[in-house]
């Protein structure tokens, strides 16, 4: 009886589903009785309606005062939006406050609904509408005189979650497994990078880990490491998502004056859980590597090439390596090295906005948090000091610039910050390729601090003759690689591994929109 009671009940809903179409208004929608249909029915639908990515809220516009004006857009539940924006001071507060006044109307169902955020640099709030009238979002009291100001110029901003309500449940629900080290969160990164970026994971054949020797290793040798799951892992996966990058870590070899092996890397976890810069001997870093490290690492060793190698100033390195070892993870500059260009760097509905937005989230739940992040260098890129994130907003408008242009201005490799020079993986190994003599004359006018891990590998400065490979190189694999895979169930790819020549100012204003993250010569 249960199962002709729930089996009927799933056709009279499909029934009012397709009555829908013959209205100029909807009962219902598809994606707004999904909650309501076995589990069996509904879930394969939402799987193939929403993902990860849903879960982003969309700019729709600055709501403000300025000539009385009206902003219009179209949501994801009411087609036909308006907001405005009132100044009030009905509390009789020192600052006053204000009323956003919000109409939704022609609804393309009667049983959907809008998310919205609403944000200043000073605060972030949220509502939801379900009902075709007039909304209000009260705001009792401005902050300060300066988000005052700030909303006098600049109004309001509002976001919209473009996914509806069940499509942002449903991205929450795909969000949280990438960040589980779990096989589950495994799945989940591998599917998110195969839908979003196109890469393949194709499996290799056992065993998925080389019986390398050492003695083929040298100084210089790169390291390119893929994490897959866990709390890195899912880091990892949204960082090459943004950036096209096939790699999410990276780390160095080198051999001290005995020729013993080494291993540089920025972001090393030491006994207080701190992410630091550490040298490291093979065998400890390996091991880990093998037995430890929990985020099911896929590692790939490009040797330099012979020419590279001949030149590289293994006393220089060291002495680079031993000046930052024991400093913190290059937190500072790591979003700058993927922000390159006001519009060509945000897949939708990622954009300048948002990111201004997620970063005032965190300058209030985690001060100290986005002051390492991000605040000290907005302002190096302001000449200020001091200034936090409201502040450097506010500066930012004062010039008659723009936050999205700011984010744009390059780092600077010769920057310190309050506790020492700032690098991240791939910026300090690439600075040990600098202090080596691999940029030649032109390291001046390279800011390594502006690659990402893709910029690295693609420096045609690897080895490219597959014969001068060691003999265990991907002796296991029935696909040669130009690169040796010495870690791993799936093959790694590197698209444009060893292509690009060195020059100029390189990788400071280029776009990496995906699937096909199209890079400019000379960008």
């Amino acid at each position: 009886m249960a199962v002709f009671l729930k089996t009927h009940f799933l056709f009279i809903v499909l029934m009012f589903s397709c009555l829908l179409l013959s209205g100029s208004k909807s009962v219902f929608h598809i994606k707004d009785v999904l909650p309501i249909l076995p589990v069996q029915v509904s879930w394969p639908i939402v799987n193939s309606l929403y993902s990860a990515v849903d879960l982003l809220p969309s700019f729709v516009g600055a709501v403000s005062i300025a000539n009385n004006s009206t902003l219009q857009w179209k949501g994801a539940c009411f087609y036909n939006n308006t907001a405005s924006l009132e100044l009030h001071n009905k509390t009789g507060s020192r600052f006053g406050g204000g009323t956003i006044h919000i109409k939704v109307n022609n609804a393309h169902s009667y049983s959907c609904m809008d998310l919205y955020i609403f944000a200043t640099p000073y605060r972030v709030t949220w509502d939801y509408y379900a009902l075709s009238r007039e909304h209000t979002v009260q705001i009792k009291e401005w902050e300060s005189q300066a988000e005052l100001e700030y909303v006098k110029r600049k109004g309001v901003s509002i976001f919209l979650m473009q996914a509806g309500t069940l499509g942002t449940l449903r991205a929450l629900w795909d969000v949280f497994p990438l960040f589980t080290n779990t096989g589950w969160g495994e799945n989940s990164n591998i599917g998110f990078l195969k839908k979003h970026m196109g890469a393949s994971f194709d499996q290799r054949p056992q065993p998925w880990v080389s019986n390398l020797t050492t003695e083929d290793i040298h100084s210089g040798d790169f390291l390119a490491i893929s994490k897959i799951r866990g709390r890195w892992g899912g880091f990892e996966t949204l960082e090459k998502w943004v950036s096209g990058t096939y790699a999410g870590h990276s780390a160095i070899c080198l051999r001290d004056a005995e020729g013993k092996l080494w291993v540089g890397e920025s972001g090393h976890e030491n006994d207080k859980g701190e992410d630091i810069i550490a040298m490291l001997p093979w065998e400890e870093w390996w091991e880990y590597e093998l037995t430890k490290d929990d985020s099911n690492p896929h590692i790939a060793l490009l040797p330099l090439h012979p020419d590279l190698r001949a030149k590289f100033n293994q006393t220089a390195a060291w002495e680079y390596a031993r000046s930052m070892a024991g400093k913190p993870y290059g937190f500072h500059n790591l979003i700058f090295s993927w922000i390159d260009t006001i519009d060509g760097n945000y897949p939708s509905p990622l954009d300048a906005h948002l990111v201004a937005s997620v970063m005032t989230v965190w300058n209030h739940l985690q001060p100290a948090y986005a002051a390492n992040m991000w605040n000290e260098a907005l302002n190096k890129r302001l000449g200020t000091q001091g200034l936090d994130l409201p502040d450097i907003l506010v500066e930012v408008e004062k010039r008659g610039s723009s936050f999205a242009k700011l984010l744009t201005i390059p780092e600077q490799d010769d920057w310190v910050y309050s506790d020492g020079k700032s690098t991240s993986c791939i910026a300090f190994v690439l600075e040990m390729y600098k202090e080596a003599g691999l940029f030649g004359p032109l390291a001046s006018s390279i800011q390594v601090t502006e690659f990402t891990i893709k910029d690295a590998y693609s420096l045609k400065f690897f080895e490219n003759n597959t014969n001068r490979l060691p003999k265990w190189c991907n002796a296991d694999d029935t696909v040669k690689l130009p690169f040796c895979q010495i870690l791993g169930k799936y093959r790694m790819e590197l698209p444009g591994y060893n292509t690009m020549d060195i020059y100029a100012h390189m990788n400071e204003k280029c776009p990496s929109m995906p699937p096909k993250y199209y890079r400019p010569q000379s960008c």
